[in-house]
């Protein structure tokens, strides 16, 4: 299976068709559809994600068909979470929001290439951490944000078992030489 990974462009059909993708997929994990206060950044895609321009929104597509099989949005941190009004600002932290794998294509990566692609976003936008909150109820979700290197920084023991989790980025050079290259991973 190969797949393309971009950007989320400000074509409506492509938001369109990526707002689908989220609504699926939030039905499937959580059992619910659309709640306003806790999808704002869905519906305005382009205003949380794709104009900012220290934001951005990632979309993996198969190749062969087109098919949206993942996603994964970065923005500025923009929550006001007492807790953390000492720890998090806008403009040293940025928020992951919205991974979302379709469950044909998991454990192959996918997640993973994305998540590191976001990453190397938030670096270059010069933000210092990444903050990301996620539930104790989604399978495998808690050991692959700490997987990533993510620390939980409040477990909020509420009825949706909330997890709060962040990581400091370093920024690391690695020079490679195209010999270095050995293997691939074929997703």
């Amino acid at each position: 299976m190969k797949v393309i990974i971009k950007e989320l462009d400000n074509d409506s059909k492509n938001i369109k068709d990526v707002q689908e993708f989220l609504f699926k997929q939030i039905k499937k994990e959580f059992g619910y559809g659309y709640v306003p206060e806790w999808h704002e950044d869905i519906i305005k895609l382009d205003e949380y994600y794709v104009n900012p321009s220290r934001n951005n929104f990632f979309v993996a597509y198969l190749e062969e068909t087109g098919k949206i099989i993942g996603t994964i949005g970065i923005r500025a941190y923009d929550k006001d979470f007492p807790e953390f009004r000492h720890l998090y600002s806008n403009e040293t932290t940025s928020s992951i929001w919205r991974l979302f794998v379709d469950e044909r294509c998991r454990r192959c990566g996918l997640a993973s290439k994305m998540f590191s692609i976001a990453e190397n976003f938030a670096n270059q936008s010069k933000y210092q951490n990444i903050y990301l909150h996620t539930h104790k109820t989604l399978d495998g979700a808690l050991e692959f944000w700490t997987k990533m290197g993510f620390v939980v920084s409040l477990d909020s023991n509420d009825e949706l078992e909330t997890v709060h989790m962040d990581k400091e980025i370093h920024e690391l050079e690695i020079t490679l030489q195209p010999s270095d290259f050995r293997h691939a991973v074929k997703l």
